[in-house]
């Protein structure tokens, strides 16, 4: 099937058109979710990231560990659920019971499949140790992340981190 990718059962599985990644602020989670799709199906797929809140500023550490593994997310501008242009999405992913919440709430008379993947809150840790703990942190959030994403999408032979 075009647009579709190789699924561990040696098919070809379905991607769907466009996906949006929810988390409650747009700075960590689900920019770091939304540029690994991005990164592993290209054009085929329309990738968005938005929080229940916008947050204010690119994280510096989600753009240190993408760019250890080649993924540029300085341009990343924060956005907000609300500040959403087009809400026709085949897929929301949230990583936040906040925004789990909101997606349904957006969704509710939509036909959009929404999916809670529960997904650690890496800022949490900034100032609870040094540079280099903090950034391990971080790094599982990504691996975790990316793993699930090769795993949901089909792209289990595709690229490790």
């Amino acid at each position: 099937m075009p647009g579709g990718a190789a699924s561990s059962e040696g098919g070809v599985r379905e991607l769907p058109g466009a996906v949006l990644f929810a988390c409650t602020m747009n700075v960590v989670r689900s920019p770091i979710a939304a540029a690994i799709l991005r990164h592993l199906a290209g054009r085929r797929v329309y990738v968005s990231s938005a929080g229940v809140r916008a947050g204010e500023e690119t994280d510096p550490f989600v753009t240190a560990v993408m760019d250890e593994i080649g993924i540029d997310v300085s341009a990343h501008a924060p956005l907000a659920l609300a500040d959403l242009d087009d809400t026709s999405f085949d897929l929301i992913v949230s990583l936040s019971p906040e925004a789990h919440h909101s997606a349904l709430e957006l969704t509710r008379t939509m036909a959009v499949d929404v999916e809670y993947w529960p997904t650690f809150d890496a800022s949490l840790m900034v100032g609870q140790g040094n540079r280099e703990q903090t950034l391990e942190v971080y790094r599982r959030v990504r691996d975790q992340l990316f793993e699930r994403i090769k795993r949901r999408f089909g792209f289990e032979g595709g690229p490790s981190v």
